[in-house]
């Protein structure tokens, strides 16, 4: 980006970015976005873990707490954790599957500035009379109750935002099924393109049921409706059921992503391809096809009767299996390989025992029985910390030192990605391991302090330093990219020498049209197959020719900038008069730029031949 910066003033390249429809300049932008919000929610984390520290403690007051510990889980699910899964996608898919870009640039764009509008406007309300307060699953009886506007903020942003991912999750599919290269069948696709298929395909049936749950949320919290008012008739279990039928599928949509970045990490670092990968694409589809049989496991203690909760006991208990499958398959991966612990890897590594105590104490939480004990206490805490931390996040920063070189065209310092990955890997085992035994010893979760005297103090007081180690170890992260981007060196197309996939034989990063020739896939593992045959290159599926690319374009902005203001207006129609007209203008923003988008014909641009074989001489040369 500074290269970039240099060639073009920054107004520029602000306007590049926001008009932008190349699928590696969005990655950069949801990474951009997402690591924010990520910070964001690291700073929640750290002052619900301060308060927590001691007993009695009052550094924060009841009330902000909950609005801290609500937009903490938020925040890192859907603002964080989404958003840079989506950059990891954006990133890589396209190019491991040999196409030129997704198959909707334009959608493309549109699916990061809703999310990015919609993360914005949840994140208004700590400046706009206060965050929400129901916690992130924001419980109808709880969010019904709260006075304040927040949960509306939570309700409107949160439509906004999961409509950018719906339409980012059929874009994916639609790219996945349309736009492979020849030769790249669904049985030769890699791993992490599988894994973002299945992903997407989850994404297009999970979000709805919250779509309509937040739908029937804001009907009764802004116009007077009464979904979840039981005086009314409503029905607040029914929220639950909506929360829960889209909730299970998405942590799935979340940690099978990081499975299939861990599945390239591992063959690339074993120097070997991925061991059992037709069981491993079996057990990819298998898990998301079960992840919406389950959902009701968050629901045991509702009172739903001994038959409801044996199904879905059986059901939860049922999708360790495919887990299992993959956890071993990674093992004989790394067996007999010739192993490089470079930072991606140590991560992975780390990944399998961290992950593997989460689904232990999943499979703990499905005995229904049981989870009369652990259900509301810190232990289910640290159960899915332990999902979601050991699996995901340790996946993203595993990508993202992985794939940096790709998005950026420079190495982040393996030295201080191994600082990184010792703090956090050390503070993470800290902070989360001995949440477990307090929640076994009584402690109920999303409680702002405890007293003395209930063998909390030591738990707590442990928790808490292990929080500032993930802290220090995200500080030298933060660290490492800066000095990454000022003083790095270039690298060229296969950094770390092992790339086995399409996107290790274009150059880093990869050009605007990604492929001068579209690649002819002969294998699994299509690059290393050329690379074990001795060939610079890849083999080429068509002549040189001219090559079509989208026009930029500033409407995707402006649609989301239109459904924000809209949100606001929508939001304060019952407080101020100026509340109707905004919310209206803002739809017709909207509006008049999808009727614009509707009638300009945009045919693109076409890149000629010669300046495509100039930029490869180039690329060749560096």
């Amino acid at each position: 980006m500074s290269t970039l910066a240099r060639k073009k003033g920054v107004g520029a390249v602000i306007w590049d970015y926001l008009t932008t429809v190349d699928h590696k300049k969005i990655a950069i932008l949801y990474l951009i976005a997402g690591g924010f919000f990520f910070l964001l929610g690291g700073l929640e984390a750290m002052i619900i873990r301060i308060q927590l520290a001691v007993p009695n403690n009052d550094f924060i007051s009841a009330g902000f707490y909950n609005e801290v510990l609500t937009m903490h889980g938020t925040t890192m699910i859907f603002l964080a954790a989404m958003p840079l899964v989506f950059a990891m996608m954006n990133a890589v898919v396209p190019i491991q599957i040999g196409a030129r870009d997704v198959a909707f640039p334009f959608l493309n764009a549109l699916g990061f500035w809703l999310f990015f509008f919609g993360g914005v406007f949840l994140n208004l309300s700590w400046f706009l009379g206060g965050a929400p307060d129901a916690g992130w699953t924001s419980y109808a009886s709880l969010s019904l109750a709260s006075p304040t506007h927040g949960i509306d903020f939570y309700v409107l942003g949160l439509q906004i935002s999961g409509l950018g991912t719906l339409i980012g999750g059929i874009n994916f599919l639609v790219t996945i099924i349309n736009m492979r290269a020849p030769g790249m069948t669904y049985m030769r696709m890699p791993m992490f393109t599988w894994a973002t298929f299945v992903t997407s395909a989850l994404i297009l049936f999970a979000f709805p049921p919250l779509t309509v749950g937040l739908i029937f949320m804001m009907m009764d919290r802004l116009f007077g409706g009464n979904f979840f008012d039981p005086a009314l008739g409503g029905n607040t279990i029914i929220w639950e059921h909506l929360f829960w039928i889209f909730g299970h599928p998405e942590v799935y949509i979340l940690v099978l992503p990081a499975f299939g970045i861990f599945s390239e990490i591992f063959a690339t670092f074993s120097r070997k391809r991925l061991f059992g990968y037709s069981s491993m694409v079996f057990a990819t589809v298998l898990i998301g096809f079960l992840g919406f049989m389950v959902w009701a496991h968050h629901m045991f203690t509702v009172g739903l009767g001994p038959i409801a909760n044996a199904i879905f006991a059986v059901a939860t208990m049922a999708i360790a299996v495919p887990t299992g499958i993959k956890i071993f398959n990674w093992l004989f991966t790394i067996w007999g390989g010739s192993i490089r612990f470079t930072t991606p890897m140590m991560y992975a590594v780390a990944f399998i025992p961290s992950f593997v105590i989460g689904g232990v104490t999943g499979v703990m939480n499905a005995a229904a029985a049981a989870d009369y004990q652990y259900h509301d206490s810190y232990f289910v805490v640290a159960h899915f910390h332990y999902v979601i931390v050991g699996g995901v996040v340790f996946a993203l920063l595993a990508g993202a030192h992985y794939w940096w070189p790709k998005m950026f065209g420079k190495m982040l310092d393996e030295k201080l990605g191994k600082v990184t990955f010792w703090l956090f890997f050390t503070g993470f085992h800290l902070t989360f391991f001995i949440q477990h035994f307090l929640g076994l010893m009584g402690m109920p979760r999303r409680v702002f302090t405890f007293l003395p005297g209930q063998g909390f103090e030591t738990g707590n007081m442990i928790s808490t330093v292990g929080a500032f180690f993930m802290a220090a170890g995200i500080i030298v992260l933060l660290a490492n990219v800066v000095i990454t981007t000022v003083k790095g060196k270039r690298v060229g197309n296969d950094p770390w020498e092992d790339g086995r996939t399409l996107e290790w034989a274009v150059s880093s990063p990869a050009p605007e049209y990604n492929f001068a020739q579209t690649p002819l896939v002969r294998g699994l593992d299509a690059y290393w197959i050329e690379k074990m045959e001795g060939k610079k290159g890849l083999t080429p599926a068509e002549p040189l020719g001219d090559i079509h690319m989208p026009n930029p374009t500033i409407l995707p902005f402006v649609m989301s900038l239109g459904l924000f203001i809209s949100a606001l207006g929508f939001l304060f129609h019952n407080d101020y008069g100026w509340g109707l007209p905004v919310g209206i203008i803002g739809l017709l923003i909207t509006l008049v730029a999808m009727f614009f988008r509707s009638i300009i014909d945009d045919h693109g641009f076409h890149i000629p031949k010669e300046e495509v074989m100039e930029a490869e001489k180039k690329g060749a040369g560096a």
